[in-house]
């Protein structure tokens, strides 16, 4: 609940704190004295939208912090969520900076945040209600949570959004399955085409390498060939010409007769020698030289594939080979997912009629509910002073969403004979902020905000009205903290903390300060809402005996 408020420099408030109670609490002041710029800072706090117009003339910037103790288990989840860090004690603290061109700076424990999360925190913390700020009783939309609230029976609801939740899970992983069948067949058929091509193609690791190697050496086979065949013709001779043999070895016969040129004709015959040893190596060569001439085009055609698949597969064959791996999974994969779509379709069927049924059975335990809530609430009415105003709960069948098929709307009709009409679009500010009294009544024990605010929730009613209203507040603030502002008498009289907003005047400027009145003080601010400008003692006597009924 809201403990502490800090306002500096908001319109005329200079510098004040607001120290609120448990149960009810009051302000009260003259018209214009700025209760509603109390009721602007909690606005503020609470994220909502500003104006650089409030910052207090003279001002550089305007500063509003809230103390939230004992805050409630969805504030903590909420804070959680949005990754700020929560206190032992259960506590919170929000500021607000507002400059003077319209910027704001905004913390929450401390930490930065924006404006948006602000709101997003204060939405779970504070409820306001004004003449002009019905919140989630204008909005249709929000009906069903005023209903959920009365149920007993929490499992229903529980048990429908944990199904809701699986089948919308089911639902997201058909979407992704299913997203584009003609998709999906194309990619199967250039998967199984680029499985075929490559299976065939046989690829061995470092076969590209080799069969560069053996292209070389074809390449240079032909080139070879010819230059050891005329090394051998000019070792052998040929039928016109005597070879290099023939002709070393008639040298040495010419010669080896004579002692005195022995050493001539052994050089002769060690060449002779070399030169046959030549002839051996050649033969031997040329008889290893053994080629098909198509092998070369074979090798040029499987060197091209090889070229190609590069371009689509990978820079080398392990690349290649880990492509038709990756290609195997995948046709698998989309091979899979069709038995897996058949078994999700089968799962999202159940899944629905499950849903479906449960959402049936909560739809008929909120109708059951919005009888007895209708009834209630007209009997809230009728003590507030709206005996003519009839209530209704109308039910329509809209979309399986998170909350169920049903769509809930409030209707009233403020004239006997009238048609019941949306709540949002006939209802008075006063009307209004007693119907939502009367719900917060009924509601008041399941509500998990802790914080209601009515701003000015007497306007236009009597003081018999008045009083029913103040009834209801106190019996509303037993299990909810309740700030109201108030110019009934009646109402302030409930009050377990009353705070004094007053005007003053000094150096020709406006203060506005808040002070909490102890029994005489609220005597007398009863006998001024009373009486108006002269409090006589017939005035103070009526003032405490309000006080002390």
């Amino acid at each position: 609940m809201l403990r502490t408020l800090d306002i500096e420099n908001i319109a005329v408030i200079e510098k004040t704190t607001v120290d609120f109670s448990d149960g009810l609490n009051v302000l009260t002041g003259e018209t214009g004295a700025g209760k509603s710029i109390v009721v602007d800072s909690i606005n503020a706090i609470l994220g909502e939208r500003t104006s650089k117009e409030l910052v207090r003339n003279g001002a550089d910037n305007a500063f509003v912090s809230a103390y939230f103790e004992d805050i409630a288990k969805p504030v903590i989840d909420k804070l959680r969520e949005l990754n700020f860090d929560n206190e032992d004690d259960n506590s919170l603290l929000l500021t607000r900076k507002i400059s003077s061109n319209g910027k704001s700076i905004c913390k929450v424990n401390g930490k930065s945040a924006t404006v948006s999360l602000l709101k997003e925190i204060g939405s779970l913390l504070v409820n306001i209600h004004g003449q002009h700020d019905s919140q989630e009783l204008l909005n249709p939309d929000y009906h069903f949570k005023f209903i959920d609230m009365l149920i007993s029976e929490d499992s229903i609801i529980d048990d429908y959004k944990a199904s809701f939740k699986e089948l919308i899970t089911v639902r997201r992983k058909l979407k992704a399955l299913t997203t584009d069948e003609d998709d999906k067949a194309r990619k199967f058929e250039l998967l199984d085409f680029q499985i075929n091509e490559l299976e065939q193609a046989d690829i061995r690791v470092g076969e590209r390498e080799e069969l560069l190697k053996r292209r070389n050496l074809i390449q240079k086979s032909e080139s070879l060939i010819t230059a050891l065949n005329c090394a051998l013709s000019a070792i052998i001779g040929d039928d016109e010409n005597m070879g290099a043999a023939s002709l070393i070895k008639s040298a040495y016969n010419d010669t080896s007769s004579f002692d005195e040129i022995k050493n001539i004709s052994d050089s002769l015959l060690a060449a002779g020698d070399s030169i046959e040893e030549s002839r051996s190596l050649i033969e031997d060569i040329l008889s290893q030289i053994d080629f098909d001439p198509n092998e070369l085009e074979k090798i040029e055609e499987r060197l091209d594939l090889l070229y190609s698949f590069s371009g689509k597969y990978g820079a080398d064959e392990e690349q290649m080979l880990a492509y038709l791996e990756e290609a195997k999974s995948k046709r698998n994969s989309i091979i899979v997912n069709d038995e897996e779509l058949e078994r999700l379709n089968n799962d999202y069927d159940l899944l629905l009629e499950k849903t479906v049924a449960l959402a049936d059975k909560l739809s008929e335990i909120r109708k059951q509910t919005a009888e007895q809530f209708e009834i209630n609430v007209k009997k809230e009415l009728e003590f507030l002073d709206m005996p003519k105003l009839q209530f209704s709960v109308q039910f329509s069948k809209g979309k399986l969403t998170s909350n169920g098929y049903d769509v809930i709307e409030f209707l009233i009709s403020t004239n006997p004979g009238e048609p019941p009409k949306p709540l949002s679009k006939i209802a008075s500010g006063g009307e209004l902020s007693r119907i939502m009294l009367a719900i917060k009544n009924l509601l008041a024990y399941n509500d998990t905000i802790d914080t209601l605010i009515f701003d000015e929730i007497d306007t236009g009613v009597s003081g018999r009205a008045s009083q029913k209203i103040g009834l209801k507040l106190k019996s509303v603030s037993k299990s909810t903290q309740v700030i109201c502002v108030t110019h009934s008498a009646q109402i302030a009289s409930n009050a377990d903390s009353h705070f004094l907003i007053k005007k003053d005047y000094a150096d020709n400027k406006t203060y506005t300060k808040v002070t909490q009145l102890d029994f005489d003080g609220r005597k007398y601010e009863l006998a001024r809402i009373m009486g108006g400008l002269e409090i006589t003692d017939t005035l103070l006597k009526s003032a405490e005996e309000l006080l002390r009924n």
